[in-house]
Protein backbone atom coordinates (compact mmCIF):
# COMPACT_ATOMS: atom_id res chain seq x y z
CA UNK A 1 0.00 0.00 0.00
CA UNK A 2 1.29 3.45 -0.89
CA UNK A 3 2.24 5.61 2.09
CA UNK A 4 -0.10 8.45 2.86
CA UNK A 5 -0.07 11.70 4.81
CA UNK A 6 -2.56 12.39 7.58
CA UNK A 7 -3.65 15.95 8.32
CA UNK A 8 -5.32 16.64 11.66
CA UNK A 9 -7.75 19.54 11.19
CA UNK A 10 -9.10 21.65 14.03
CA UNK A 11 -12.62 22.77 14.82
CA UNK A 12 -14.29 24.69 17.60
CA UNK A 13 -18.00 24.18 18.22
CA UNK A 14 -18.56 22.80 14.73
CA UNK A 15 -16.73 25.67 13.00
CA UNK A 16 -13.63 24.66 11.07
CA UNK A 17 -10.49 26.58 12.02
CA UNK A 18 -9.28 28.58 9.01
CA UNK A 19 -5.69 27.49 9.59
CA UNK A 20 -6.63 23.85 8.98
CA UNK A 21 -6.16 24.44 5.25
CA UNK A 22 -2.46 25.21 5.78
CA UNK A 23 -1.28 21.67 6.69
CA UNK A 24 -3.35 20.40 3.75
CA UNK A 25 -1.34 22.67 1.45
CA UNK A 26 1.86 21.38 3.05
CA UNK A 27 0.76 17.74 2.78
CA UNK A 28 0.16 18.12 -0.96
CA UNK A 29 3.87 18.89 -1.39
CA UNK A 30 4.79 15.43 -0.11
CA UNK A 31 3.29 13.81 -3.20
CA UNK A 32 1.42 11.08 -1.34
CA UNK A 33 -2.32 10.48 -0.89
CA UNK A 34 -3.72 12.78 1.80
CA UNK A 35 -6.30 11.92 4.45
CA UNK A 36 -7.79 14.69 6.59
CA UNK A 37 -9.38 13.92 9.94
CA UNK A 38 -11.39 16.22 12.19
CA UNK A 39 -12.36 15.23 15.74
CA UNK A 40 -15.40 16.17 17.79
CA UNK A 41 -18.94 15.19 18.61
CA UNK A 42 -20.93 13.62 15.76
CA UNK A 43 -22.53 16.99 14.94
CA UNK A 44 -19.41 19.14 15.22
CA UNK A 45 -17.11 16.71 13.40
CA UNK A 46 -19.60 16.28 10.56
CA UNK A 47 -20.13 20.02 10.13
CA UNK A 48 -16.40 20.73 10.03
CA UNK A 49 -15.70 17.79 7.74
CA UNK A 50 -18.31 19.08 5.30
CA UNK A 51 -16.41 22.38 5.14
CA UNK A 52 -13.32 20.38 4.15
CA UNK A 53 -15.11 18.19 1.62
CA UNK A 54 -14.17 20.48 -1.30
CA UNK A 55 -10.48 19.75 -0.72
CA UNK A 56 -9.01 17.55 -3.45
CA UNK A 57 -7.62 15.05 -0.96
CA UNK A 58 -7.98 11.29 -0.89
CA UNK A 59 -10.53 11.33 1.93
CA UNK A 60 -12.05 13.46 4.67
CA UNK A 61 -12.91 11.68 7.92
CA UNK A 62 -15.24 12.85 10.67
CA UNK A 63 -13.92 11.05 13.75
CA UNK A 64 -16.55 11.38 16.43
CA UNK A 65 -17.46 10.47 19.99
CA UNK A 66 -19.60 12.18 22.61
CA UNK A 67 -16.52 12.40 24.84
CA UNK A 68 -14.85 14.56 22.17
CA UNK A 69 -17.51 17.28 22.37
CA UNK A 70 -15.11 19.31 24.51
CA UNK A 71 -11.40 19.18 23.77
CA UNK A 72 -9.14 17.28 26.14
CA UNK A 73 -5.57 16.18 25.47
CA UNK A 74 -6.35 12.70 26.82
CA UNK A 75 -9.33 12.27 24.50
CA UNK A 76 -7.50 13.50 21.42
CA UNK A 77 -4.37 11.45 22.08
CA UNK A 78 -6.23 8.20 22.72
CA UNK A 79 -8.45 8.69 19.67
CA UNK A 80 -5.68 9.75 17.28
CA UNK A 81 -3.29 7.04 18.45
CA UNK A 82 -5.84 4.36 17.57
CA UNK A 83 -6.75 6.02 14.25
CA UNK A 84 -3.10 6.46 13.24
CA UNK A 85 -2.42 2.84 14.12
CA UNK A 86 -5.14 1.73 11.69
CA UNK A 87 -4.19 4.18 8.91
CA UNK A 88 -0.38 3.76 9.14
CA UNK A 89 0.49 7.12 7.57
CA UNK A 90 4.05 8.15 6.75
CA UNK A 91 3.53 11.67 8.14
CA UNK A 92 1.07 13.38 10.47
CA UNK A 93 0.78 17.15 9.98
CA UNK A 94 -1.17 19.79 11.89
CA UNK A 95 -1.08 23.54 12.47
CA UNK A 96 0.99 24.78 15.42
CA UNK A 97 -2.03 26.10 17.32
CA UNK A 98 -2.39 26.31 21.08
CA UNK A 99 -4.45 23.12 20.96
CA UNK A 100 -1.86 21.20 18.93
CA UNK A 101 0.92 22.42 21.21
CA UNK A 102 -1.02 20.84 24.06
CA UNK A 103 -1.66 17.36 22.68
CA UNK A 104 0.92 16.80 19.89
CA UNK A 105 3.93 16.12 22.19
CA UNK A 106 1.80 13.73 24.22
CA UNK A 107 0.64 11.99 21.02
CA UNK A 108 4.22 11.61 19.79
CA UNK A 109 5.19 10.10 23.14
CA UNK A 110 2.23 7.71 23.05
CA UNK A 111 3.30 6.56 19.57
CA UNK A 112 6.99 6.52 20.55
CA UNK A 113 7.75 8.77 17.60
CA UNK A 114 9.52 12.08 16.99
CA UNK A 115 7.74 15.44 16.70
CA UNK A 116 9.18 18.37 14.71
CA UNK A 117 7.37 21.43 16.04
CA UNK A 118 6.64 24.90 14.65
CA UNK A 119 8.03 24.11 11.18
CA UNK A 120 8.16 26.90 8.60
CA UNK A 121 9.15 24.90 5.49
CA UNK A 122 9.63 21.38 4.20
CA UNK A 123 11.80 19.94 1.47
CA UNK A 124 11.31 16.58 -0.24
CA UNK A 125 14.44 14.78 -1.40
CA UNK A 126 15.23 11.22 -2.52
CA UNK A 127 16.68 10.67 0.95
CA UNK A 128 13.53 11.83 2.75
CA UNK A 129 11.68 14.89 3.99
CA UNK A 130 13.53 17.75 5.67
CA UNK A 131 11.67 20.17 7.93
CA UNK A 132 12.84 23.73 8.64
CA UNK A 133 12.09 25.14 12.07
CA UNK A 134 13.10 28.33 13.90
CA UNK A 135 15.16 28.19 17.07
CA UNK A 136 16.11 30.70 19.77
CA UNK A 137 13.04 32.89 19.10
CA UNK A 138 13.65 32.95 15.37
CA UNK A 139 17.27 34.07 15.52
CA UNK A 140 18.39 30.93 13.64
CA UNK A 141 16.66 28.20 11.65
CA UNK A 142 17.53 24.53 11.52
CA UNK A 143 16.77 21.97 8.84
CA UNK A 144 15.99 18.62 10.44
CA UNK A 145 15.34 15.13 9.19
CA UNK A 146 13.28 12.85 11.41
CA UNK A 147 14.91 9.49 12.12
CA UNK A 148 13.15 6.29 13.01
CA UNK A 149 10.08 4.49 11.70
CA UNK A 150 6.92 6.21 10.48
CA UNK A 151 4.78 8.03 11.23
CA UNK A 152 6.76 11.25 11.50
CA UNK A 153 4.84 14.05 13.23
CA UNK A 154 5.16 17.78 12.59
CA UNK A 155 3.30 20.93 13.57
CA UNK A 156 3.45 23.80 11.08
CA UNK A 157 3.80 27.45 12.01
CA UNK A 158 0.67 29.43 11.18
CA UNK A 159 1.18 31.38 7.97
CA UNK A 160 4.19 29.37 6.79
CA UNK A 161 2.07 27.45 4.28
CA UNK A 162 -0.70 29.45 2.64
CA UNK A 163 -4.07 27.79 3.11
CA UNK A 164 -5.27 29.30 -0.16
CA UNK A 165 -2.73 27.10 -1.96
CA UNK A 166 -4.59 23.94 -0.93
CA UNK A 167 -6.30 22.51 -4.00
CA UNK A 168 -10.08 22.61 -4.03
CA UNK A 169 -12.54 20.84 -6.28
CA UNK A 170 -15.76 22.10 -7.83
CA UNK A 171 -17.98 19.64 -5.96
CA UNK A 172 -17.70 18.33 -2.39
CA UNK A 173 -16.70 14.70 -1.94
CA UNK A 174 -18.41 12.30 0.49
CA UNK A 175 -17.23 12.44 4.09
CA UNK A 176 -16.38 9.21 5.88
CA UNK A 177 -17.89 9.09 9.37
CA UNK A 178 -16.03 6.96 11.90
CA UNK A 179 -16.87 6.28 15.52
CA UNK A 180 -13.81 6.92 17.65
CA UNK A 181 -12.17 4.18 19.70
CA UNK A 182 -12.23 5.94 23.04
CA UNK A 183 -12.78 5.00 26.66
CA UNK A 184 -14.34 8.08 28.32
CA UNK A 185 -13.30 6.80 31.76
CA UNK A 186 -9.65 7.20 30.77
CA UNK A 187 -9.98 10.97 30.24
CA UNK A 188 -8.41 12.64 33.24
CA UNK A 189 -9.18 16.26 32.32
CA UNK A 190 -12.46 18.12 32.53
CA UNK A 191 -12.80 21.08 30.20
CA UNK A 192 -13.99 24.49 31.26
CA UNK A 193 -15.08 27.28 28.97
CA UNK A 194 -12.10 28.80 27.12
CA UNK A 195 -10.68 31.79 28.99
CA UNK A 196 -11.42 35.15 27.40
CA UNK A 197 -10.20 38.32 29.03
CA UNK A 198 -13.09 40.31 27.63
CA UNK A 199 -15.96 39.98 25.21
CA UNK A 200 -13.82 41.70 22.60
CA UNK A 201 -10.96 39.19 22.85
CA UNK A 202 -10.37 37.23 19.66
CA UNK A 203 -8.14 34.58 18.24
CA UNK A 204 -5.95 36.68 15.96
CA UNK A 205 -4.94 33.59 13.98
CA UNK A 206 -8.46 33.58 12.51
CA UNK A 207 -8.49 37.28 11.52
CA UNK A 208 -8.45 38.12 7.81
CA UNK A 209 -7.42 41.75 8.43
CA UNK A 210 -5.26 43.12 11.25
CA UNK A 211 -4.12 46.62 12.21
CA UNK A 212 -1.15 46.44 14.58
CA UNK A 213 0.08 49.19 16.89
CA UNK A 214 3.73 49.87 17.65
CA UNK A 215 5.53 52.11 20.10
CA UNK A 216 5.64 54.81 17.44
CA UNK A 217 2.19 55.73 18.80
CA UNK A 218 4.10 57.19 21.79
CA UNK A 219 1.27 57.01 24.34
CA UNK A 220 -1.69 54.82 25.27
CA UNK A 221 -4.25 57.50 24.41
CA UNK A 222 -3.15 57.29 20.78
CA UNK A 223 -4.27 53.65 20.53
CA UNK A 224 -7.65 55.03 19.50
CA UNK A 225 -6.07 55.94 16.14
CA UNK A 226 -5.38 52.26 15.48
CA UNK A 227 -8.79 51.25 16.79
CA UNK A 228 -10.56 53.68 14.46
CA UNK A 229 -8.52 52.50 11.47
CA UNK A 230 -9.32 48.88 12.31
CA UNK A 231 -13.02 49.69 12.52
CA UNK A 232 -12.89 51.39 9.11
CA UNK A 233 -11.19 48.31 7.61
CA UNK A 234 -13.29 45.73 9.45
CA UNK A 235 -10.07 44.49 11.03
CA UNK A 236 -8.85 43.26 14.40
CA UNK A 237 -6.42 45.25 16.55
CA UNK A 238 -3.02 43.77 17.41
CA UNK A 239 0.24 45.11 18.79
CA UNK A 240 3.98 44.63 19.06
CA UNK A 241 5.50 43.46 22.34
CA UNK A 242 6.51 46.94 23.67
CA UNK A 243 2.90 48.08 23.39
CA UNK A 244 1.63 45.10 25.39
CA UNK A 245 4.48 45.30 27.90
CA UNK A 246 3.52 48.92 28.53
CA UNK A 247 -0.08 47.88 29.21
CA UNK A 248 -1.51 49.86 26.30
CA UNK A 249 -3.22 46.72 24.96
CA UNK A 250 -3.85 43.26 26.52
CA UNK A 251 -1.25 40.54 26.08
CA UNK A 252 -3.64 38.49 23.95
CA UNK A 253 -3.22 41.14 21.24
CA UNK A 254 0.53 40.63 20.93
CA UNK A 255 1.94 39.41 17.63
CA UNK A 256 5.45 37.98 17.54
CA UNK A 257 7.71 35.17 18.70
CA UNK A 258 6.42 35.53 22.28
CA UNK A 259 2.85 36.27 21.18
CA UNK A 260 0.57 35.00 18.43
CA UNK A 261 1.61 34.00 14.92
CA UNK A 262 -0.87 35.34 12.37
CA UNK A 263 -1.47 35.02 8.63
CA UNK A 264 -4.15 37.54 7.63
CA UNK A 265 -4.92 38.67 4.10
CA UNK A 266 -4.05 42.25 5.17
CA UNK A 267 -1.65 43.38 7.90
CA UNK A 268 -1.27 47.11 8.57
CA UNK A 269 1.70 47.92 10.81
CA UNK A 270 1.35 51.37 12.40
CA UNK A 271 4.47 52.75 14.07
CA UNK A 272 6.17 49.33 14.17
CA UNK A 273 9.89 49.31 13.41
CA UNK A 274 10.01 45.61 12.55
CA UNK A 275 12.19 43.80 15.07
CA UNK A 276 12.86 40.18 14.12
CA UNK A 277 10.73 38.95 17.03
CA UNK A 278 7.71 40.77 15.58
CA UNK A 279 8.39 39.77 11.97
CA UNK A 280 8.38 36.11 13.00
CA UNK A 281 4.76 36.50 14.08
CA UNK A 282 3.39 38.25 10.98
CA UNK A 283 5.52 37.17 8.05
CA UNK A 284 2.73 34.89 6.81
CA UNK A 285 0.50 37.88 5.99
CA UNK A 286 -0.47 38.03 2.34
CA UNK A 287 -0.28 41.83 2.04
CA UNK A 288 1.68 44.02 4.45
CA UNK A 289 1.23 47.80 4.69
CA UNK A 290 3.73 49.69 6.87
CA UNK A 291 3.43 53.23 8.20
CA UNK A 292 6.56 54.60 9.84
CA UNK A 293 8.47 57.87 9.81
CA UNK A 294 11.84 56.08 9.66
CA UNK A 295 12.56 55.20 6.03
CA UNK A 296 15.22 52.71 7.18
CA UNK A 297 12.91 50.77 9.51
CA UNK A 298 13.23 46.97 8.95
CA UNK A 299 9.45 46.69 8.53
CA UNK A 300 9.79 48.18 5.05
CA UNK A 301 11.91 45.21 3.98
CA UNK A 302 8.88 42.91 4.28
CA UNK A 303 6.15 45.43 3.41
CA UNK A 304 4.28 45.26 0.11
CA UNK A 305 3.31 48.92 0.53
CA UNK A 306 5.22 51.42 2.64
CA UNK A 307 4.27 54.92 3.73
CA UNK A 308 7.10 57.00 5.14
CA UNK A 309 5.73 59.83 7.23
CA UNK A 310 4.02 60.97 10.40
CA UNK A 311 1.43 58.38 11.40
CA UNK A 312 -0.53 61.07 13.25
CA UNK A 313 -1.20 62.67 9.88
CA UNK A 314 -1.39 59.57 7.71
CA UNK A 315 -3.76 57.43 9.79
CA UNK A 316 -6.50 60.09 10.15
CA UNK A 317 -6.25 60.69 6.40
CA UNK A 318 -6.64 56.96 5.72
CA UNK A 319 -9.66 56.75 8.02
CA UNK A 320 -11.30 59.69 6.29
CA UNK A 321 -10.64 58.17 2.85
CA UNK A 322 -12.02 54.78 3.90
CA UNK A 323 -15.18 56.29 5.34
CA UNK A 324 -15.68 58.39 2.22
Amino acid sequence: MRARTLVVAEQHGGTLSRVSWEPIAAAERLGAPVSVVVLGSARDAAASAEALAVATVDEVVALHHDALTDYTADGYVQTLAAFIGDLSPSHVLMSHTYQARDFAPMLATRLDRVLASDCIALRVTPEGVYFTRPMFQGKVVAEVAIDGPAPHLATLQIGAFGGDAAARGSAPRPVRSVGAMLDPASIRQRSEAPFRESAQSVDLTQAERIVAAGRGLKAQEHITLVTRLAEALGAEVAASRPVCDAGWLPLDRQVGSSGQTVAPKLYVAVGISGAIQHLVGMKGARTVVAINRDADAPIFEVADYGIVGDLFEIVPALIAALKA
